[in-house]
């Protein structure tokens, strides 16, 4: 197409006289496949140059003196001219257009249209549904829309369609909606019973009123859609039974999955029948994997749901049983593929399958929910049937599902322990090896969540049974596995348990690492690192027979095949002078931080290689201290890069972890995995921390650079670590700076330059205490904003003090909104003891807010004494309420520490304060007597 005919093309299609635009318009259509062609391209130019004019002249055209056949045409492109995934062309038009686009459709709901115009206007709201959502500006629309819904005469796939978009604007309008609820009801009921209606009309109605259900206030509208799940359930089973339609099925069922997570009480009256039909479902062979899964998805939906509905499946008959039987069975389909044997990779899948992999997420997620009081008893019972079959895969699929549950209840699986340990060693000598294997994984697990019980009564059995393991030089899946079960017993901190075993242990690595097969040399150098780390200076009688082992692998590993063997290497030889200490290992510096050097020159591409040498630098820092200052030069570009890792802006929350982001380091770009990039970034500034802390006021160098890299970082809320530690290296930096300053050695920077940095921060931290919902990070970013005060408070000048004093004030109405949350959950009908042992660890949360909120006020009066009184008058109407019987006993507790410092230091002058009347002595004494009288009635118990 000629580029200078475009311009006057366009403007003749958009001009006055209708028959370009008519021509335009027939030639979308037109059997000619240049002429559709051309017509296309010209659309997508004017979207592009003038989507103004195009959206207008589409809306004039809607209007009813046009003809019918050009009308239904512009309809079809007005939808298409505004689906684009981001509305980037909805959002380019001005707010003049978008309006006259609203009120156009609006007119066409409000009169007698054909059913394509209705359509492609249905499909033109859904692609803008979620900006109308967003500004609350088309409230104008439901009107007509809920006429739609209710025309009898409308075909019954457009109404289905109108009904999805009313039930979802009805969400945040809601009470617009209220006076439809009686007519909607009556509506969606006569359809879903209607076995006349063809079965697509009827999902589409179970869908619509899904999404209504949720975007009802009251409750006890609700209730009134109580007898509409019966219909629902039967429009899913029936599309299940069409197999043409499974797909639809799998729409209801995610459609259902949101209703159990936001609605599940909704549920609670057919729950049995509901709760049945996904377990027929799950069970039915015949179905789509994904079908299936979806239908355990919801009933995992509704066990994790205990905020909204604590303890209502337990109550449920049959429940547990049955659901981890469900489970259970999804971990038999494996397959023993002889690859798996003979692979040198740690996370091989050979012969595993989706069913397997879900299952194993689910009873995890299962567990945890659900509660080991409630499971143990249950899951045991079951598991020890499955360990006496023949089958290897029901066996295999035992100690793997015992793997599973250990962390989510493993406080009530300790008291099976004996049971369940004689049920794991007894497999070490099953004839499969995949069976040895889950064994061995299910003692590398226990290690962790059972610590450090297990080391302690049972490593008599364990560290022989691994030693033993590591001889099976037929099956080197199972060596391996062996080996690193042995790095997770030492993460106890139990030296005594291991020392009786070191000579065997460290022999079986060191055979090992000689092995031809990398996964089996790089599993024994993770041994010998957790042996190291956990028998200290044990180790040092073997330091000089170990170290040229690790020399050896270090030298010979130069390939690229092999070059996460040496930082593994690299990883052990760390771990090992931090135990041995610096003048052991003085003799072997220079020639390991060579090897350091040689990893930053080469490109490192993976994320675990990165985290292994970044890790091992820093404990070799922490081993020789200062001595480490010469190559600081060459850990910190790293260090700062791997901090300020971003993920792709691109990518939304729910697909983070599994999608990969392209991030700069070094000289190159590097592809990385979402999970691992919020791992490295959070584990790097961690690592900033800890080398201000051991190199102190030799990190001076440094400090300014990690402190504006760190502090935006408190905001960082795609990951709870990398807050976290931001927070823990941020407050680190201050005590490096003060001893810079206070030896001279910060070079240029004096007193002034300490305050800028305190000031700046100080209001890093205050400020990320506005907008932190999480009440661990909290308490954290509190603890760490009391370090900073203790060093810096008298540098406060009264504009800083006050803005603290508004973030208290923030911390301890969000703490107390938070409490008041958990004492209604705490109210409900389904509330048991499981689930206040529950509520009980998330109140300790809370208490450690308040404590530390009461630790940076009693560091405040130590530092201002009487000068901090009307700050402190100011705070104590949100201090005295915390006095109430209603309270915790952190929180009175705290209140009367507070009172009583500031009374110490503040003396005389604190008793005059407005808010030291009798009323609140009196309040005082009272609370002093019931703290009195609860500590002496715990320590009589």
């Amino acid at each position: 197409m000629d580029s200078e005919l475009i311009p006057f093309q366009m403007e003749a299609i958009l001009g006055p006289d209708s028959q370009p635009f008519q021509t335009f318009i027939s030639d979308h259509w037109s059997n000619s496949k240049e002429k559709r062609s051309k017509a296309e391209w010209m659309f997508n130019m004017m979207k592009q140059k003038d989507p103004e004019s195009i959206a207008l002249k589409l809306v004039d055209y809607l209007g009813p003196s046009h003809d019918i056949y050009y009308r239904e045409r512009c309809a079809g492109l007005l939808r298409k001219l505004l689906n684009d995934n981001d509305l980037c062309t909805w959002h380019n038009l001005s707010v003049s257009t978008q309006s006259t686009i609203k009120s156009m459709i609006v007119d066409r709901f409000s009169v007698e249209e054909p059913g394509f115009i209705i359509q492609e206007l249905l499909i033109t709201v859904w692609t803008l549904i979620d900006s109308v959502r967003a500004d609350k500006t088309w409230p104008e629309l439901l009107p007509p829309l809920y006429q739609r819904v209710t025309n009898s005469s409308l075909d019954p796939y457009l109404k289905g369609a109108a009904c999805i978009i009313f039930a979802i604007l009805s969400k945040d309008i809601g009470e617009t909606t209220a006076p439809c609820i009686k007519d909607l009801h009556k509506l969606f009921l006569n359809t879903l019973n209607d076995d006349t209606l063809h079965l697509q009309v009827r999902i589409t109605a179970a869908r619509a009123v899904i999404t209504f259900i949720q975007s009802i206030p009251s409750s006890n509208e609700k209730e009134r859609f109580q007898e509409l799940l019966p219909g629902m359930m039967r429009a899913l089973t029936d599309t299940l039974n069409n197999k043409r339609r499974e797909d639809a099925a799998e729409q209801v069922l995610l459609f259902l999955i949101k209703l159990a997570k936001n609605e599940p009480r909704f549920l609670r009256r057919q729950l049995v029948d509901v709760v049945g039909t996904m377990f027929d479902i799950a069970e039915d062979k015949s179905l789509e994997e994904t079908t299936r899964h979806l239908a355990i998805e919801f009933v995992l939906a509704l066990v994790e749901a205990r905020e909204k509905a604590p303890g209502m499946m337990k109550k449920l008959p049959l429940f547990t049983t049955t659901c981890f039987a469900v489970l259970l069975n999804l971990l038999r389909d494996i397959k023993d593929k002889p690859s798996w044997h003979s692979s040198e990779i740690w996370n091989d899948q050979a012969g595993v399958t989706d069913n397997y992999i879900y299952g194993r997420e689910c009873l995890s997620r299962f567990s945890k929910a659900l509660g080991g009081k409630t499971i143990a008893p249950i899951a045991l019972e079951q598991l020890d049937a499955y360990l006496i079959v023949p089958e290897w895969e029901k066996r295999h699929a035992a100690l793997i599902a015992l793997s599973q549950i250990a962390e989510g209840s493993s406080k009530v699986m300790m008291k099976y322990l004996e049971q369940i340990m004689n049920m794991v060693l007894h497999a070490f000598q099953d004839p499969h090896p995949r069976v040895r294997w889950a064994a061995i994984n299910a003692v590398a697990q226990f290690s962790i969540d059972f610590s450090p019980h297990l080391q302690v009564q049972y490593h008599n059995f364990v560290l022989p049974a691994l030693a033993a393991a590591m001889d099976d030089f037929q099956h080197p899946r199972v060596q391996a596995h062996a080996a690193l079960a042995v790095s997770d017993f030492c993460k106890s901190d139990k030296p005594e348990t291991l020392v009786p075993y070191l000579d065997r242990i460290l022999n079986k690595q060191l055979v090992l690492l000689q092995n031809d097969n990398e996964m089996v040399q790089r599993a024994a150098l993770k041994a010998l690192s957790g042996i190291a780390d956990l028998s200290k200076e044990q180790f040092q009688a073997y330091y000089d027979f170990v170290m040229p082992y690790l020399k050896t692998i270090r030298a010979n590993a130069n390939d690229k095949s092999n070059h996460k063997l040496q930082v593994r290497a690299f990883e052990c030889i760390s771990l090992v002078a931090l135990a041995v200490g610096k003048e052991k290992f003085r003799d072997d510096l220079e020639q390991v931080m060579e090897v350091l050097k040689s990893f930053q020159k080469s490109q490192v591409r993976e994320a675990d290689t990165i985290v292994y040498i970044l890790q091992a630098s820093n404990r070799i820092c922490q081993c020789i201290g200062k001595d480490f200052l010469p190559y600081m030069s060459t850990v910190m570009p790293s260090l700062v890069e791997c901090a300020q890792f971003e993920p792709d802006k691109t990518v939304s929350t729910d697909k983070l972890y599994d999608s990969i982001h392209k991030v700069k380091f070094g000289k190159e770009m590097i592809c990385i995995k979402g999970s691992d990039l919020l791992e490295v970034k959070s584990i790097a500034c961690g690592l900033l921390g800890r080398y201000a802390h051991n190199l102190k006021e030799e990190f001076y160098p440094w400090i300014s650079q990690a402190a504006s890299v760190l502090a935006p970082l408190l905001k960082f809320y795609m990951d709870d670590d990398v807050r976290n530690y931001a927070n823990y290296a941020l407050s680190s930096l201050l005590p490096s700076a003060e001893l810079a300053v206070e030896k001279g050695i910060a070079q240029g920077g004096n007193q002034s330059y300490f305050k800028q940095l305190s000031g700046d921060i100080i209001l890093a931290l205050g400020n990320a205490l506005y907008s932190e919902s999480e009440a661990k990070i909290s308490a954290n970013i509190l603890w760490g904003l009391n370090e900073c005060l203790l060093i810096c408070g008298s540098l406060l000048n009264e504009d800083q003090v006050h803005s603290i004093i508004d973030e208290i004030k923030h911390v301890l109405m969000e703490s107390s909104r938070r409490n008041g949350e958990l004492t209604k959950r705490a109210k409900s009908e389904d509330f048991d003891a499981e689930e206040a042992e529950l509520l009980r660890a998330v109140r300790e949360l809370e208490d450690e807010v308040c404590i530390n909120v009461g630790n940076i006020l009693i560091t405040l009066i130590h530092t201002f004494k009487a000068a901090f009184l009307p700050f402190f008058d100011e705070l104590s109407l949100y201090l005295l309420p915390m006095m109430g019987k209603d309270k915790t006993a952190a929180e009175r507790s705290m209140c009367f520490h507070v009172f009583d410092i500031l009374v110490v230091y503040c003396g005389e002058a604190a008793l005059k304060m407005r808010f030291m009347d009798l009323g609140c002595v009196r309040n005082m004494v009272v609370l002093f007597s019931n703290l009195l009288l609860e500590r002496l009635f715990r320590e009589s118990m």
